[in-house]
């Protein structure tokens, strides 16, 4: 697969990514050219054997089996078609020429929360990249939103669904 690189550039506007190309990390798309190697290859084989199995408890007209497998293909083959889509979507993000001392896309921020005082660390994903468990949020959420841009130092307000969070940026790291 060819990958295209891309400057992302935060004058154009974070919510085109929706529109078009879809942001992503080298180390993702890998993640996802393997998840769909595997789909269509073990993950096709079972299904064939779950229908193949199906088949042997008689007539199909009234196989609960059979039904089950061939939902369970054909959703099988969407989450296929989707991540087939991604990866033709999948720009892969070139940091290398982002202000170091900047939040962007793929920054690791620690954040002060003024209210608490307490710190939090953020690295600034795509929307497809996003898991809140492991500390990865994405730069179209209203906090990824109104860390973008901002430098150390920096008192950033933001507008989320519990009210007005209050951050001081505390430090800002590429990766």
């Amino acid at each position: 697969m060819r990958w295209r690189f891309f400057l992302f550039n935060l004058n154009n506007g974070v919510n085109k990514m929706a529109e078009g190309p879809v942001y992503l990390t080298k180390e993702r798309i890998l993640e996802i050219e393997n998840e769909l190697k595997h789909l269509k290859t073990v993950g096709r084989e079972e299904i064939a054997q779950r229908i193949a199995e199906a088949r042997l408890y008689g007539d199909l007209s009234e196989n609960a089996e059979y039904d089950a497998a061939k939902e369970a293909q054909g959703l099988h083959e969407l989450k296929i078609s989707k991540l087939e889509n991604l990866l033709s979507r999948a720009v892969v993000i070139d940091t290398s020429k982002f202000p170091e001392d900047e939040v962007h896309i793929l920054s690791k921020v620690t954040v002060l929360n003024k209210k608490n005082n307490k710190e939090y660390t953020y690295i600034l994903v795509s929307e497809e990249e996003a898991d809140f468990q492991a500390g990865k949020i994405s730069i179209t959420s209203p906090v990824g939103k109104g860390l973008l841009g901002k430098k150390v130092n920096e008192d950033v307000q933001v507008k989320a669904p519990a009210g007005i969070i209050e951050y001081k940026i505390i430090k800002v790291e590429n990766i």
